[in-house]
């Protein structure tokens, strides 16, 4: 047992300070979370478009047979509260009584509220709580509370933090059970970096941790609830310093990466075997994804291919103005643009490349994708099927008009087909991979040796030392 590391009180129950992070879609299961529950953690379902099953056990394919996006996502938030329904009663079964089960939802998906609702009306004694994060959750302690479960949101600074204490959280200070401090430069997934902090240069989580602690007492929040250290945990022993820490109060950790490498990850044999073999720096920091938000994945072919999508791309003027003096005369089909003339040389390149297809973006520029992929990106935008609740890259957005008055933006992605996909088992080099910066320690931890998988149990095991 790693020196100073104590079980804590969750949901009236003893549990490891160990959280399984739970990563949407079908990244983690009941399979995962049930056995991090039954090792003492608290496993994590993720209530993202989970799956469900026939009577045989197969997995149901999330087919969208209705002919708008209003009613797709309908089918979609039918599908969500169904699968993590499963997912949550097949968990609880598996943990037989230990540790404790969460549900994980991303605030900014489709339907959140209803999809929150609709599976803890179901799900009532089973889900111990809910971890909230990819936007800002005012309504979660208000909802966790309904339903008697606390609820553990996810930020990143305590400034965050302050705001959801302020506006909401104060009313329902009983059923707040931690805060989770998700490191925006390292954390798997999408994250919480702002637009005034620099994605190239990572801060020390230390005394951004130690500022939302403050946060916390000036609300009379006690030290007791924990502070849940999310993102680039490894060996609990390069953290010995927050243990019993008294700056930080009580200190608890969550693991996303590490979950992924054991025999019960439903994630597939070929996602596994890559995690195995990445190198430092694999894992790239970008904003492709059509949250809006920065997210991390591994910076694979699918990833490298929006990286030069994006540099494809030339700022013009509907006439002629400033710098804008010649007229673009590839990939528009006789439409008016017009360009620097460095931009026209880099356009006709392009083209001759087989880029021929310019396609406008909500900023006022062009990219030039070749013919297949317009038809690929033009085909995934009419079959959104309302997944976030706004969708930069198909302009979906969750309100009456069905759209957030934006162009669609062929730089990003449908991030509901890839994700469905690869876990799944899609192409991993097709498909968005999300992992955490650290996930290249996989290959230089001796406990995953000569290609070895641990069970959960050995995995939680290997933790509780230290390592």
């Amino acid at each position: 047992m790693f020196k100073g590391l104590q079980p804590i009180l969750y949901g009236s129950r003893e549990v490891w300070p160990l959280v399984e992070g739970g990563k949407g879609v079908s990244a983690t299961n009941h399979v995962s979370s049930g056995a991090w529950a039954a090792a003492g953690g608290i496993g994590t379902v993720s209530a993202v478009n989970a799956d469900s099953y026939d009577p045989e056990g197969r997995i149901i394919p999330q087919v969208y047979r209705a002919l708008t996006r209003r009613e797709r996502h309908e089918e979609l938030i039918q599908y969500a509260i169904d699968g993590a329904v499963e997912q949550v009663r097949r968990a609880w079964e598996m943990a037989g009584g230990r540790g404790a089960i969460n549900i994980n939802v991303l605030w900014e998906m489709g339907g959140a509220q209803r999809v929150l609702n609709g599976v803890l009306e179901r799900t009532r004694g089973l889900v111990a709580g809910v971890t909230c994060g990819a936007g800002m959750p005012y309504k979660l302690s208000e909802i966790a509370a309904h339903y008697n479960v606390s609820y553990l949101p996810i930020v990143s600074s305590g400034r965050a933090f302050r705001a959801l204490w302020k506006r909401a959280y104060s009313k329902a200070a009983d059923w707040l059970a931690a805060v989770v401090y998700e490191d925006p430069w390292k954390a798997g997934g999408h994250n919480g970096l702002s637009n005034a902090e620099d994605p190239l240069a990572p801060e020390d989580p230390y005394p951004r941790v130690k500022a939302l602690r403050e946060t916390m007492r000036e609300g009379g929040i006690p030290d007791e609830t924990p502070i849940v250290m999310a993102g680039n945990v490894w060996f609990l022993r390069e953290w010995e310093d927050w243990i019993d820490n008294p700056e930080l109060g009580k200190i608890a950790f969550q693991f996303g990466t590490r979950p992924l490498l054991t025999r019960e990850s439903p994630i597939p044999e070929e996602w596994k075997q890559r995690l195995m073999n990445l190198e430092e720096g694999d894992v790239l920091l970008h904003r492709f994804s059509p949250t809006g938000f920065y997210s991390s994945a591994v910076r694979n072919p699918f990833l490298r291919n929006l990286e030069r999508r994006s540099e494809r791309q030339v700022p013009f003027s509907t006439q002629a103005a400033g710098d804008h003096q010649f007229q673009l005369d590839v990939g528009v089909k006789g439409k008016s643009f017009w360009v620097t003339l460095g931009d026209l040389q880099r356009a006709r390149e392009w083209y001759g490349l087989g880029y021929t297809a310019a396609l406008k973006t909500p900023d006022n520029t062009l990219v030039f994708v070749t013919p297949d992929e317009m038809k690929t990106i033009r085909k995934d935008q009419a079959d959104c099927m309302g997944c976030l609740s706004q969708c930069g890259f198909s302009s979906w957005a969750d309100n009456e008009t069905n759209s957030s008055g934006r162009l669609a933006d062929p730089r990003s992605f449908c991030i509901q087909k890839t994700l469905q996909d690869i876990a799944h088992g899609g192409d991993t080099e097709q498909n968005l991979m999300f992992a955490g910066h650290a996930a290249y320690r996989f290959k230089q931890d001796p406990f995953y040796s000569n290609g070895f998988v641990p069970s959960v149990k050995q995995l939680v095991d290997r933790i509780l030392t230290g390592d």
